[in-house]
């Protein structure tokens, strides 16, 4: 008997919306590239880990790392501003070009205050299009001008988009970066409205869980203070990414996310 032509499109339907939500995953994992939780990392770790801990043991609270990419910019100031006020640790993925170059004094606050200071690439050329000379140059300039800054170089990077492969992931090794991917974002770079901003990181907020933000979108800032009051609310912790791993270390080469 002939498949009933309503039912077929909705099997079409929902096999197309699977597909979708597969080729999502790819994208932000990069193909056929395997990811390692927070979670995973800390039990792997056992007892022999080397991680820096924060000022919980994220095994046993309810921790959240907030990050933010591709600054610094005009806003990174007054964002440090409100973290230092609200005692939050955060992890941010500077863009050499641009940004590093023209703001070292913030990339220096950043360091002294505590931060986690890690690599957006030089450019946000997308990774995934280079072959792996570019990719080194992308990465290893960006470490260059962090490291001359403030003398530490950095261990983690976050590709632009998400994205990664195995000459991504081959380089990453070789210059010492482990990849760090996300569980939330707002998307802010398409909007301006703070409060749409917050609702999305909010609604997205989970335990483990590492915040995606821009600092270089003009709602963004702003909406960083009532991000920061409602999660307390709920009863999580804030830490960097390295905190939220230990005792784990990153490995270099290794694509993590919640």
């Amino acid at each position: 008997m002939p498949e009933n032509a309503p039912a077929a499109r909705v099997r079409r339907t929902a096999a197309a919306a699977l597909a979708a939500v597969a080729a999502l995953a790819l994208t932000l994992a990069g193909c056929g590239t395997q990811t390692v939780s927070p979670a995973s990392a800390r039990a792997d770790a056992g007892g022999d880990g080397k991680g820096r801990y924060g000022s919980v043991d994220c095994a046993k609270s309810k921790c959240i790392a907030l990050t933010f990419d591709a600054g610094p910019a005009k806003d990174t100031p007054r964002l440090l501003d409100i973290l230092k006020e609200e005692k939050v640790p955060a992890t941010f993925f500077l863009l050499g070009k641009n940004h590093v170059l023209a703001h070292p004094d913030t990339v220096r606050r950043i360091a002294d205050e505590g931060h986690e200071v890690a690599n957006h690439t030089w450019s946000h050329r997308i990774l995934t299009d280079l072959d792996p000379a570019e990719i080194r140059e992308e990465l290893s300039r960006t470490q260059d001008a962090i490291t001359k800054i403030t003398g530490d170089e950095p261990t983690l990077m976050r590709p632009p988009q998400g994205r990664t492969n195995g000459d991504v992931t081959d380089v990453s090794r070789e210059l010492g970066l482990s990849q760090v991917l996300w569980s939330a974002t707002a998307k802010d770079y398409s909007t301006t409205d703070s409060a749409l901003i917050e609702r999305r990181i909010l609604d997205d907020a989970s335990a483990d869980g590492i915040i995606l933000l821009h600092d270089i979108y003009d709602g963004t800032v702003p909406a960083v203070p009532g991000i920061i009051e409602k999660l307390k609310k709920r009863g999580f912790t804030f830490v960097t990414v390295p905190q939220l791993f230990a005792p784990a270390v990153p490995k270099p080469g290794e694509v993590y996310r919640p």
